[in-house]
């Protein structure tokens, strides 16, 4: 999913290491992308675990909340939840490793649970990224074809989307990992980053990855391409909405879609500044900063934008919460 490519330094250097024999098996990965603070990593490990608290609970509402609002079950909503629960798992793939490193004096990895986060949090992106192509095609044909909506967007066509986006999601990334995982790798095992990451992790690898980085190359162009799909649809939509007549016709209109837009720009801007590169020239500052956004701060909005502006959403959560006193006072 990335255009940086390893430095002709470090490829000479890694040579340089397998042809004077100094080889080492290495077992585990350090990260050197965490603040260098003595005593202060608290200041860091109570915001990110408030943030991982609000991300869980966030998504967990918006998901039982469309599960069980009757009001709720339609494809929009259906999606929605979907990309809640998969937010879940997004963010536990590699936060909670983050809390632990920020409190541990060695912020370190084992080599299989490097290739497990990266398999899940990159599968868990892509299928993120596939269901946000959806979603914009079920708004397209919403506001562009309203008519024939509930012909199109059947209960088994959205069962299939959402089923395909996650198996797709899951299933394309597999090959990369499973080769990266036959790699072998002799040290240094330093990786300049918060988290497992195909390009860090590859650089390190002492033997020829450019195969590899051709099929990263063929991911970054899936997510141009998905970008662009979903940007056509939007600008199609809000085409057809400047068309409409009346003020509350467009404004009801545009809310529909308004949050979606919202996570699309949020994903895919956070993703584009993480991935899309032609350097890997980032000072390791800026490129800790970027890795937070779209680790982090990203899927910390996405609740936000979902129930906040979302009138639906907000009566559903409520509904929730009513239930849950009256199941609570019955029990009494």
């Amino acid at each position: 999913m990335s255009w940086t490519m390893p430095s002709l330094h470090s490829q000479v250097a890694l040579l340089g290491n397998m042809e004077s024999g100094n080889q080492s098996t290495v077992i585990e990965f350090i990260f050197t992308g965490f603040p260098r603070l003595q005593n202060g990593s608290l200041l860091y490990f109570f915001p990110l675990l408030f943030i991982y608290t609000f991300i869980i609970i966030g998504n967990l509402l918006i998901f039982s909340a469309v599960r069980m609002d009757t009001h709720l079950h339609n494809p929009m909503y259906n999606f929605i939840s979907l990309f809640s629960f998969l937010e879940i798992w997004y963010t536990t793939a590699t936060i909670p490793k983050m809390l632990s490193n920020l409190i541990s004096e060695k912020k370190a990895i084992s080599m299989m649970g490097c290739f497990l986060q990266m398999y899940f949090f990159h599968s868990l992106g892509n299928s993120e990224g596939i269901l946000l192509t959806t979603m914009a095609i079920d708004r397209y044909v919403a506001i562009c074809n309203p008519l024939r909506y509930q012909m199109i967007m059947t209960p088994r066509l959205c069962t299939q989307l959402s089923a395909g986006s996650c198996i797709f999601g899951f299933l394309i990334l597999l090959p990369e990992i499973v080769m990266i995982s036959t790699l072998p790798f002799c040290g240094p095992n330093q990786i300049h980053q918060i988290f497992c990451d195909l390009v860090p992790v590859l650089s390190l690898a002492c033997t020829d990855t450019s195969m590899i980085l051709i099929e990263d190359v063929i991911h970054a162009v899936t997510i141009i391409i998905t970008f662009l799909i979903i940007a056509l649809s939007y600008v199609r939509i809000g085409t057809v909405i400047l068309r409409i007549p009346s003020s509350e016709g467009r404004q009801k209109a545009f809310s529909t879609c308004a949050g979606h837009l919202m996570v699309f720009l949020i994903f895919f801007g956070s993703v584009s500044l993480m991935y899309l590169r032609f350097s890997g020239t980032y000072p390791p500052v800026l490129d800790t900063a970027i890795a937070l956004m779209f680790t982090v701060l990203a899927p910390f909005f996405n609740p936000i934008i979902y129930s906040l502006r979302n009138k639906d959403m907000n009566n559903a959560i409520k509904k929730l919460f009513c239930f849950q006193k009256v199941l609570n006072k019955s029990g009494d």
